[in-house]
Parts: structure tokens; C-alpha cells; sequence
């Protein structure tokens, strides 16, 4: 398998492209201040993942700035801190204020010379317009958690996406390399659906699991890549460039 293979790259966004977990620990502050907590980052962004998990399987519809919201609401009674409302609707609103990583808009122009590029991502359009003016480049196709009803891991996501990719760009599932940082949202469900895959390893050395759960069984992967520049560079030398 080569990365010269395939026609069109699917990203995960959250992780991948942009530096969510910066984001959610910056967006989290306002929240460690009001109950004068001395919350370690990595605990943090734990339990986060925990909550949002069963936030997006309980309300799968919900939009994502409403999920966010509720999760902020669920960790400030978990940590027992008392907070007015609009902190939690701050941190709903807060992905726009997420940075991207350093190298992902100059890999995405490179790439995009050679695939289409294609979004499948857990948030709402809004929240994701936002973040796709930092990526500075034009995805061929977005499909988002609001557009089909259910978040990933659920398989719904992965069949959408190829139900999709063919109507609405002639593209087959062989065609596709699945491209993302989180095992458990992105590779585990690629790997049933299919899906050739490339891990975009942005823990790569630490520990802990951050901002995503760790999966029961870890997936297989066909390409491993600490960076998108990494992934960039490996296939200008598939090209011989």
C-alpha cells in the first residue's frame, strides 16, 4: 500500500488539524478559576473525554456548541465548583477560538495538489466554518455530526461518508485514505467500515489519553505519521519530489 493510491483524503478535524486540546484547556480556565482548582491539564482533558462520550451517545442529535455547553455544566458539578450559565455557553461557543496546529495549513495546500480533501468531522457547520478559515484551504466536500444526526464512533458516520463520497464526488470506498488522530472516534470505525487509514500521532510520547478515550481494542493502522507536515514529506517522496 502506498500513499500514491488513493484519490481523496477524509479528515478527522479536531485533533488532527486543529489543536483541540489546547483549545479545551485554554476555553476550560474560566471554570479552574471560579473554583480555585489546580486541575493538572491531562486529568483534565480525561475527563472531558469521558463526559463528552456519553454526552454524544445520550443526545446524538444535539448540536455541538449545545453538547459542549452541557459537558462544561456536567465537569463544573463533577468538580463541584458553582458557575452562572453563560460560563457553559461560553465554552459551547468556544471552538472557534481553538487553534490549529502550526504545520496543518501548509500540508493541507500541498495536498490538496494531489487529493481531494474531505471533512468528516463530530461538530456543527458553524462551529467548523470557524476553524476552516485557519486551515486556509477549500475541502471538496464537509460532511459534520449535525448534518448526520449521530457522532462518532457510531458506524452511521463512516456509512454516510461513503454513501456520500459516491453520489456526490464518484468515489469508492478504495479510493479513500481515512486520515486522523483519534483512535477511538476515527480509526476503529474506518477499520469496520473499511477504510484504509493514516494516524496523525499528535500524542506521540506522551502519556495519558487526552482529549479522546482510549478503545477497548486498538486498531490497526496503515500509515503512522507524528505530524501532517510528516505525512506532507512522505508523499512528496512517494513522488520521488
Amino acid at each position: 500500500m502506498k500513499l500514491t493510491d488513493f484519490k481523496v483524503l477524509t479528515f478527522d478535524c479536531y485533533g488532527t488539524l486543529i489543536d483541540w486540546e489546547t483549545g479545551i484547556w485554554n476555553a476550560l480556565q474560566p471554570l479552574l478559576s471560579a473554583g480555585r482548582l489546580d486541575l493538572d491539564r491531562e486529568d483534565a482533558l480525561a475527563q472531558f473525554a469521558r463526559i463528552e462520550t456519553e454526552m454524544e451517545e445520550a443526545g446524538p442529535s444535539l448540536r455541538y456548541s449545545t453538547l459542549l455547553a452541557a459537558v462544561h455544566a456536567r465537569l463544573a458539578k463533577d468538580l463541584g465548583v458553582h458557575i452562572h450559565a453563560d460560563l457553559n455557553e461560553r465554552f459551547g461557543g468556544s471552538v472557534p477560538d481553538w487553534p490549529a496546529f502550526p504545520d496543518s495549513a501548509e500540508a493541507l495546500a500541498y495536498l490538496k495538489r494531489h487529493y481531494r480533501l474531505v471533512i468528516l468531522s463530530n461538530v456543527d457547520r458553524t462551529s467548523f466554518a470557524a476553524s476552516n478559515r485557519k486551515l486556509g484551504v477549500t475541502f471538496d466536500a464537509i460532511y459534520t455530526a449535525e448534518d448526520i444526526g449521530s457522532y462518532k464512533p457510531d458506524p452511521r458516520n463512516f456509512a454516510y461518508l461513503l454513501a456520500h463520497l459516491e453520489a456526490d464526488l464518484d468515489l469508492k470506498a478504495g479510493d479513500v485514505l481515512h486520515t486522523a488522530q483519534s483512535l477511538f472516534h476515527d480509526h476503529v470505525p474506518a477499520e469496520r467500515a473499511g477504510l484504509a487509514r493514516a494516524w496523525i500521532d499528535r500524542r506521540f510520547g506522551m502519556t495519558g489519553s487526552g482529549a479522546t478515550q482510549i478503545p477497548a481494542n486498538r486498531p490497526n493502522v496503515d500509515f503512522h505519521f507524528k505530524s501532517m507536515a510528516e505525512l506532507a514529506e512522505a508523499h512528496r517522496k512517494a513522488i520521488g519530489g
